[in-house]
């Protein structure tokens, strides 16, 4: 049932960026997708003309609890005004009750299929997803919650997971993430990894900035390898100058490519 519950309050992410902190507007309603405190999801509607499509974003934060759905308001808010119905699950974080596997992965599939069902959102559906929830975005389209969404698009996206982890690339947030490295957990990592999972059952659409130092274009480069070999192509927009922020922050340039990437997949046969 959807609510007008407030969104939470920014929490502290990392590098300081002034998408971290500013404030967007408030959803138009919240919806609960289970009982917890992090079961929820905030919905935007489009204020004039609609495309017909939803955009599910999964927010980053390297899975950890100190980041919130709030930092992606602006962008969720940015969507919605280019005419999508938005919906943006919160879900359990590492150093939260729960987080971490497999509570994380069972949030963002729970609340992918309370999206879909909720009757007041379009069923057409397109994942996006920066950095941490690039990784969550690319991994839902090969579970069952996933099976028809159109394709997802991963934003500066950790979607090798095992190179994530073996990496150290946010003080080992991936490690924390799964409980252990890749070497030790290889059966789990097997079914958390899009790159382990490839290919992916609908095409994914890769945006990374040139100069990111929090989650290198490396990783990026590395899932569309893996992905090619697998027999899928995947689009990997590089975008000079940019690091890691700028690709959720609507008042960057480098913001347009994601959001013409949504377009693209939202226009998909």
């Amino acid at each position: 049932m959807v609510t007008n519950e407030a969104a939470p309050v920014p929490a502290e992410a990392g590098p300081e960026h002034p998408i971290l902190t500013r404030v967007a507007p408030p959803p138009d309603l919240t919806g609960r997708y289970g009982t917890g405190p992090d079961h929820l999801y905030d919905v935007r509607l489009p204020p004039a003309r609609e495309r017909g499509t939803t955009v599910v974003i999964l927010h980053g934060g390297f899975w950890r609890d100190r980041v919130d759905r709030a930092h992606a308001g602006c962008q969720a808010q940015a969507y919605a005004n280019d005419g999508f119905h938005v919906a943006v699950p919160e879900y359990r974080r590492t150093g939260s009750p729960g987080g971490g596997w497999p509570g994380t992965f069972e949030d963002v599939r729970s609340a992918l299929g309370a999206i879909r069902a909720d009757p007041q959102l379009p069923e057409v559906v397109v994942l996006a997803g920066h950095s941490a929830g690039g990784h969550l975005a690319v991994w839902l389209l090969s579970q069952p919650e996933g099976a028809g969404v159109r394709g997802a698009v991963a934003l500066a996206g950790c979607v090798d997971l095992g190179r994530t982890a073996r990496d150290g690339l946010g003080n080992g947030a991936a490690v924390d993430l799964m409980g252990g490295r890749p070497d030790d957990l290889d059966d789990r990592y097997a079914r958390a990894d899009p790159a382990r999972l490839v290919p992916a059952p609908a095409p994914v659409h890769l945006v990374h900035g040139e100069d990111d130092t929090v989650v290198p274009l490396s990783i990026s480069q590395s899932y569309q390898r893996i992905s090619a070999a697998a027999g899928r192509s995947v689009t990997l927009d590089v975008i000079p100058g940019a690091g890691h922020f700028e690709l959720i922050d609507p008042d960057d340039p480098a913001f347009a490519a994601g959001l013409a990437a949504v377009r693209d997949l939202a226009g998909a046969g």
